[in-house]
């Protein structure tokens, strides 16, 4: 994680919930209360955003002290404690929904993420996500997936080559697409792995043929034709189902002989873990 670009973002947040001032608490709290809070598990599942919630808290105010009970990737229970923090009163209810809101969609990713990937165990197959996360909010949810057994695909366009259908169309076809990807990178002097999609069998059979690339993205394959994929390429490249995946179908994919699966409802159909912070009277 990039600290600087992290701290912007959390700095952004809390500049979006607190623009002119917490008034409720100025209001009913005096300036020098101070007080403690609990962070308490409501639903069963995998934590995440620990590590997050620790730097909200430090850059609301450096001077909150925080105990830690439970980590990332701890698989936690109803009434369970994740921590406990004290200090300004005012500042533990500023930094309260900021903290929540990082944790609760962390927590669920996480939770969501390890689901998909006990669905592989006893297969070669790794789970990754997708592009398809919060704007603004891309670094803290892969991180949960990453909490949650899973893996990242690329971070962003700047890191992996990934050639898909519209710029195949675009380009003119594969072969161009690719020649066209090659040019670029050696111009450049960049070296980042180069990902391609196929359609259909056809396009499996011509990217085999022409080559350069590392791995082949099976779009929308059913099992019969991702098994009939995976024979053709025979390890030549990296393979790649994406499109349809499910929790009840991932792991006939993954019998399938792929090397990687990607879902995007790890980042973006998810159900929030429940939890509350509360203040110990």
């Amino acid at each position: 994680m990039n600290k600087q670009l992290e701290e912007s973002l959390i700095f952004l947040a809390i500049k979006e919930d607190f623009g002119g001032g917490d008034h409720t608490s100025q209001s009913c709290i005096p300036s020098d209360s101070v007080g403690k809070a609990s962070l308490r598990i409501k639903e069963p599942g995998v934590l995440a955003g620990i590590r997050v919630s620790r730097n909200v808290f430090s850059l609301i105010d450096p001077n909150l002290e925080i105990q830690f009970q439970l980590s990332d990737g701890d698989r936690v229970s109803v009434g369970e404690v994740a921590f406990n923090v004290s200090g300004k009163s005012r500042k533990i209810l500023q930094a309260e929904r900021l903290v929540l809101n990082f944790m609760q969609r962390m927590s669920g990713i996480a939770t969501e993420t390890s689901k998909y990937v006990n669905q592989l165990k006893g297969t070669k197959a790794k789970i990754l996500d997708t592009r398809k996360t919060s704007p603004g909010l891309r670094h803290f949810e892969k991180e949960a997936v990453r909490i949650g057994g899973g893996m990242n695909h690329r971070m962003g366009l700047y890191d992996m080559i990934m050639i898909k259908d519209n710029h195949i169309d675009l380009s003119g076809g594969i072969e161009l697409a690719i020649d066209a990807v090659h040019d670029y990178l050696n111009q450049k002097k960049i070296n980042i792995p180069v990902e391609i999609e196929a359609r259909n069998i056809d396009d499996v059979e011509k990217i085999i043929h022409h080559g350069g690339v590392d791995r082949i993205m099976l779009d929308n394959f059913n099992l019969e034709q991702t098994r009939h994929a995976v024979e053709k390429i025979n390890s030549l490249f990296e393979t790649e189902s994406s499109g349809g995946i499910t929790i009840s179908n991932i792991r006939d994919y993954a019998l399938c002989g792929v090397d990687f699966i990607s879902v995007g409802a790890l980042t973006h159909q998810i159900h929030s873990l429940d939890m509350s912070l509360k203040v110990i009277v």
